[in-house]
């Protein structure tokens, strides 16, 4: 892998986790948002957390307590999430379905880190439909610059699927030719 340390070592412990939950009998959790945008980036846009989706979230919030993550407490602290002391980034669990069901799970990505195990992401098309839905939203503008560097960087990816999901999530407002 050639990213950034501390990436690398929370995708190791995603798949620490990841491999716990699927030890236990559920599917893997799927990293979307920020951190998959990195890893499809490999690292060129950094993110602060990674997003997943499960449908078990107490059973992965136990499994996070045992690798050794920490729920913020106190003043001042708003996350919802989980912080690794030894990371400089935090896990949030932010929904149990992949982009409100929209998305494909046959097309996430599995990934072998190493001797840590699998992880699963979000394939780079929905991630590219899900940030062009946030810039069409008109809350995040700097999402289309996202998306469109991620298909420069991903331009083998399946463009007649990327052209239905990101009109699925722009309310058609946008296609692919938007990019």
């Amino acid at each position: 892998m050639s990213y950034r340390p501390e990436f690398e070592a929370a995708l190791r412990l995603l798949a620490r986790a990841s491999d716990a939950m699927v030890a236990l009998g559920f599917e893997r959790p799927v990293l979307v948002g920020g951190g998959a945008v990195e890893l499809y980036s490999q690292s060129a846009i950094n993110t602060g957390d990674f997003d997943l989706v499960t449908e078990r979230q107490a059973e992965l919030e136990d499994i996070l307590q045992a690798l050794g993550f920490v729920r913020p407490s106190g003043p001042g602290v708003a996350t919802r999430g989980w912080i690794h002391p030894g990371l400089a980034l935090g896990f949030e669990i932010v929904s149990s379905t992949l982009l409100d069901g929209l998305a494909d799970r046959d097309r996430v990505l599995l990934i072998d880190v190493d001797d840590d195990g699998v992880a699963a992401i979000l394939s780079v098309e929905d991630m590219i439909a899900d940030r062009m839905g946030q810039f069409a939203s008109g809350t995040a503008p700097e999402m289309r610059e996202q998306a469109s560097r991620l298909l420069t960087l991903h331009s083998d990816c399946d463009r007649a699927y990327l052209d239905r999901r990101i009109r699925e999530e722009t309310g058609s407002d946008y296609g692919l030719d938007a990019l």
